[in-house]
């Protein structure tokens, strides 16, 4: 059996770095449209068109279509963008970064 230990400050430590991940990402959420049409999510991900149409045909990418017209539902979006993190820390530009309260390189 695995046990584990950790003194108050650690635990306190811990949970404040998952609270603080939580807060960052549903005020990100909260400040952003329900549905984002393509330039939006262009400014958001600060991205050109090429790199859009290339997440557009991506068949995991959480893209809807209305009237042929494409559109990202937000909470999906960043959903993805979490379980794709290599991908978007490479391909997002540096104004996404400054968001998600990481550093432009």
């Amino acid at each position: 059996m695995l046990e584990v230990k950790f003194d108050e400050d650690q635990l306190n430590r811990i949970i404040n770095a998952a609270v603080d991940k939580a807060l960052e990402r549903h005020s990100l959420q909260n400040s952003l449209p329900p549905i984002l049409n393509r330039q939006q999510f262009m400014e958001l991900m600060d991205i050109g068109g090429t790199k859009a149409t290339e997440l557009f045909n991506r068949e995991d990418f959480p893209v809807t279509r209305v009237a042929g017209t494409p559109r990202v539902l937000t909470h999906l979006l960043l959903e993805w963008c979490e379980r794709h993190t290599d991908w978007t820390e490479k391909n997002a530009g540096p104004g996404w970064k400054r968001r998600r309260g990481g550093h432009a390189s």
